[in-house]
């Protein structure tokens, strides 16, 4: 495990924090939902909703939470929010009704949605000397290691299957954040953005051509559910092609994500060169879904070769993408305002993730026809087109005057 981390220094520091975050998220994801219904006793149906509905809820605290990583320290803020997330956590221990269910989800969403936010100005902070796309990458590669050996410890849980069980994997969640809390306060403090430029209030907003590029690039996150989702509910639905193909896929992808996210992501902190890797990304996961597409209608073996393929190639195609829209956040974003310019990408990549359920399964898996996958490969396509010359126009803009970026304090 110790190759997926950077040599020794703040973001070895901050991948580890990372690392210890999402064991938890991996915990959570896998029996989160068993512990609601077979514990706290609700419905399947409520639960589903419940967290659907505070997701959304919870996109809220995303630009707030950014501006205030402009005005504080973004590594004592997240630090803060980690001990508070703990003892949202443990407090789905308390939840005997529907209504307790939705508080305690709609705090523990906004608290989740914060953390992402603040996350992204910390990556701005650790990456001014190290390059935001590389710390960013590195990040995911601890995140999706972190997430999958949270998602196999949960399995001890689930193996057992009975209450005391299945509340000691909600106090194992809530451990892991007073652990990264821990951990972050090991990294110096980041001093904010000088108070003259900080009284710009909520200038993201009046930025239309970094919103036009942002939003652009975070619509084609509406595919992030096909492994999840989409194929598995096909897959249900052919007798001939055994479920345990649906967990080789997740496990495909994860390996690779791991393996390949900071090599993917190289010449992507400058404009141009990120923009030319969405458009790449774009048109690779365009092929990946034609795969998806031409695999509903072979032989089984050649399914199951296909959809394996196309999960290699669907894999290369994110992170292309992803470390793409990633470099073009930070560098059309000003100096002062990371983190509310991050809160907005982190707003409308949540907003397509929610939207993607519900579109993907309408037009693919509703439809029964291979031709609902061209939806998702005609989006990508032209998403992936459109974001080069909307990023060359970006770039284009009357300069903005950078603020005197002041040394990390120690602490």
């Amino acid at each position: 495990m110790a190759g997926w981390f950077p040599p020794r220094g703040e973001l070895r520091s901050a991948a580890y924090a990372t690392f210890a975050n999402t064991v938890g998220g991996g915990l959570w994801s896998a029996g989160g939902a068993l512990y609601l219904t077979r514990v706290a006793d609700l419905p399947a149906t409520v639960v589903g909703a419940g967290l659907s509905a505070a997701a959304l809820v919870g996109l809220a605290a995303s630009v707030p939470a950014g501006r205030l990583a402009d005005r504080r320290d973004p590594r004592s803020l997240r630090a803060a929010l980690q001990v508070v997330q703990a003892g949202a956590a443990l407090a789905f221990l308390l939840v005997d009704s529907t209504a307790s269910f939705l508080a305690v989800a709609v705090v523990d969403a906004l608290l989740v949605t914060g953390n992402l936010t603040v996350r992204a100005a910390l990556v701005g902070a650790l990456g001014r000397t190290a390059g935001r796309v590389h710390v960013f990458a590195t990040l995911r590669t601890a995140a999706n290691a972190g997430t999958g050996i949270g998602a196999g410890l949960a399995a001890l849980a689930l193996a057992v299957d009975s209450p005391a069980a299945y509340r000691m994997l909600v106090v194992a969640d809530a451990a892991t954040y007073l652990i990264s809390a821990a951990l972050l306060l090991r990294l110096p403090r980041y001093p904010a953005a000088d108070p003259e430029e900080r009284a710009r209030t909520w200038e993201v907003w009046r930025d239309g051509r970094f919103l036009a590029v942002t939003a652009t690039t975070s619509a084609m996150y509406v595919r992030r559910v096909v492994l999840t989702l989409v194929l598995p509910l096909w897959i249900a639905t052919r007798a001939d092609v055994p479920t345990v193909v649906v967990s080789a896929l997740l496990v495909t992808y994860t390996v690779l994500t791991v393996v390949l996210s900071t090599r993917l992501g190289r010449r992507a902190e400058e404009p141009e060169p990120a923009a030319r890797m969405v458009r790449r990304g774009s048109l690779v996961l365009a092929v990946a879904m034609l795969g998806f597409a031409a695999a509903t209608a072979l032989s089984t073996a050649a399914t199951v070769t296909l959809l394996l393929a196309s999960t290699v190639v669907y894999s290369v195609g994110e992170l292309w993408h992803v470390n793409g829209a990633t470099g073009l956040s930070y560098a059309l974003a000003p100096e002062h305002a990371i983190g509310q310019y991050q809160g907005v990408t982190v707003l409308l990549n949540g907003l397509a993730l929610a939207a993607g359920p519900v579109l993907l399964t309408v037009v693919i898996v509703d439809s029964g026809s291979p031709a609902g996958w061209l939806a998702p490969i005609a989006l990508l396509t032209m998403c992936g087109l459109a974001v080069p010359p909307l990023a060359r126009w970006a770039r284009a803009a009357p300069p903005r005057p950078a603020p005197a970026v002041a040394e990390p304090a120690a602490g």
